[in-house]
């Protein structure tokens, strides 16, 4: 069989109108790197697969990072009822967002059908690798949604993420020892049924024979993004701090029954990626503060959780 150039367009065309049967959806993307910060803007699809009776959807568009993907890091538009055509307009943000990241993670877009008597349907999505976006620079897409691609389970290493947290450490020669900031977490994962936790967090010096090193944030109340802005102290030789590893926790808090564990992370000679360039920038640039997010996982090596 000969392929002229009209049979080449005639495919070409087919395969885009295959593409095209779920709709299309456009929206930019901006890394602003100095606020640690993507800022995604759900602007409108075009044609989506009708999913109700009367021939139309109630459309909402959900954002998720793989790999990692849980609930703490979902993000969703409103809805819209009785359209194909929706136009959101809508900025959705994830905070904490590292360099690292921007190398590792892909952020998932899917578009979705709600429904007040059954679950919630899917319609198509589409998938961006971070890394294709320069900092600081607008990128704007329009996309064919596609069928649910697999979440390739073997292929996802990493733990499940609870959050993010940011984290000063500060060297002082002044005082002799170190200075922990517990700033601000951002996405934490829901604890309580009301979708919410009262969250706080521990520090811990490791190894730590006495327990004398442990530190409390105050609580905080019904927020999946609480402001702490509080600073712990921790008297050690300089020369020492090579030896130790910085534990942090979140917690959610619960009157009269145990504490739940939200997730942690550790900083130390033994971390790696971003938790040990904190710890060396650190141990670097004495007497000065360095701050950094860091992302929550639902385990930390090494550690027996208990309240």
């Amino acid at each position: 069989m000969r392929f002229d150039s009209d049979t080449h367009g005639r495919i070409h065309t087919r395969q885009k109108q295959q593409g095209a049967t779920l709709g299309t959806l456009d929206f930019s993307l901006l890394y602003d790197q100095e606020n640690n910060a993507l800022h995604c803007t759900i602007n409108k699809a075009k044609g989506l697969k009708p999913m109700d009776h009367n021939g139309l959807s109630d459309p909402y568009v959900k954002l998720h990072l793989l790999p990692g993907a849980s609930k703490a890091n979902k993000l969703r538009t409103k809805t819209l009822r009785n359209t194909l055509n929706p136009v959101w307009s809508e900025t959705l943000t994830y905070y904490g967002i590292t360099d690292e990241d921007m190398v590792r993670k892909t952020l998932r877009i899917s578009v979705c059908d709600e429904d007040k008597f059954r679950h919630n349907e899917f319609i198509g999505e589409t998938r961006i690798p971070l890394k294709k976006l320069k900092p600081n620079q607008t990128k704007s897409f329009s996309n064919c949604l596609e069928k649910q691609l697999p979440i390739d389970k073997t292929d996802d290493k990493s733990l499940e993420e609870r959050g993010r947290i940011m984290i000063s450490l500060k060297y002082s020669s002044q005082k002799s020892g170190l200075v922990v900031g517990i700033i601000r977490c951002a996405h934490l994962a829901a604890m309580d049924a009301n979708g919410f936790s009262d969250p706080y967090v521990k520090t811990y010096l490791k190894p730590d024979e006495n327990k004398k090193s442990k530190h409390k944030t105050a609580v905080k109340k019904k927020t999946l993004n609480p402001e702490f802005n509080e600073e712990f102290f921790y008297e050690i030789k300089y020369a020492d701090l090579s030896k130790k590893t910085l534990e942090v926790t979140v917690w959610d808090y619960d009157i009269g029954k145990s504490n739940d564990f939200i997730g942690g992370v550790s900083l130390g000679i033994n971390a790696n990626g971003e938790r040990l360039k904190h710890w060396f920038d650190c141990l670097k640039n004495k007497d000065k503060k360095i701050e950094r997010w860091h992302t929550l996982t639902n385990e930390l090596p090494g550690s027996g959780y208990n309240e």
